[in-house]
């Protein structure tokens, strides 16, 4: 169940929390996640994930450049899939940054949530320029009487993951990678928009996807493929992240070319998953040279889909 903020979160229930930005949801997350939800079975206590929006870096750092992994409604969609009792997306303001270590264990995790368990990762740092750490935790633990287990280092370095790997690998076009970490498809979500109809000209029309979220981190340029689910209906297809240097333009588009689809999109906000990555986007002399390699695009797309579907 969501809260968009914890002045929406009412109840005396006592309650098992875990607090941070989780970006990207990825399987190091879910490692602590579940469990928080083994523990709130075992002892009878509410599950909730505490998290911020924007991220904490937008508003301490004054960075409007910085890149997510999730919008945060992706956040809220891979999360409200879990088995969490409640997701609580507070927003982030300065004045939230200013609470004092003890402000926010009082007064949030004690006094709002009623805390009897609090589940972090060993680095997890926290108040006032976030200089309380594991240890005054525990020090808080004692005084209201809450227990507090820590996700020890060497079982998240098993892991080997973390969102700033996530985020370089995609920004390096390693989505196979990235995929790796996160447990699942990368995906992003935008509205179709009227393009310039060159795709169309040579035989290979494309939804030209817009994301309306700044902050969301574009994969290095490139030709994809993709899938997405239409209207309960799983479409594949190939996607060019770039400028379409062919035809000189210098404006950064994202293009996917579904296969089968004959269907009118624009107007309609889709969700693109990314599969795998087939090559660097390349200038080419002429439309017949790009029409031609477009051609082994595809070839090599339908291949790759025949072969996840065997």
């Amino acid at each position: 169940m969501i809260r968009k903020n914890l002045t929406e979160y009412n109840s005396n229930e006592a309650s098992i929390v875990t607090i941070g930005t989780f970006d990207g949801v990825h399987i190091g997350h879910k490692k602590i996640i579940n469990q928080l939800i083994e523990f709130s079975k075992l002892n009878g206590l509410r599950s909730i994930l505490l998290s911020f929006f924007p991220h904490p870096k937008m508003i301490l750092q004054n960075n409007r450049d910085i890149k997510l992994i999730n919008t945060i409604e992706e956040k809220e969609f891979l999360l409200n899939q879990l088995d969490l009792n409640f997701l609580i997306i507070n927003e982030f303001t300065k004045a939230f940054s200013r609470l004092s270590a003890v402000e926010f264990v009082r007064d949030i995790l004690v006094n709002k949530l009623n805390a009897k368990h609090i589940i972090i990762g060993y680095d997890h740092h926290f108040g006032r320029n976030r200089t309380a750490g594991i240890d005054q935790l525990k020090e808080f633990g004692e005084l209201y009487d809450f227990k507090v287990s820590e996700i020890a280092a060497q079982d998240l370095d098993n892991v080997s993951i973390s969102s700033t790997k996530i985020r370089n690998a995609l920004r390096e076009g390693e989505i196979s990678i990235a995929n790796k970490y996160l447990g699942y498809n990368y995906f992003f979500s935008g509205l179709v928009v009227k393009g310039n109809s060159i795709g169309k000209s040579i035989s290979f029309p494309t939804a030209n996807i817009r994301i309306q979220e700044s902050y969301k981190l574009i994969p290095q340029s490139g030709v994809y493929i993709v899938m997405s689910s239409i209207d309960s209906r799983k479409y594949y297809g190939m996607m060019n992240i770039g400028t379409n240097p062919t035809f000189s333009n210098n404006k950064e588009s994202i293009e996917v070319h579904f296969l089968e689809m004959d269907k009118d999109l624009y107007g309609k906000k889709i969700r693109v998953s990314i599969l795998y990555r087939i090559r660097d986007e390349k200038k080419f002399d002429n439309i017949n040279l790009l029409r031609n390699q477009l051609l082994l695009d595809k070839k090599y797309t339908i291949r790759y889909i025949n072969d996840l579907n065997i």
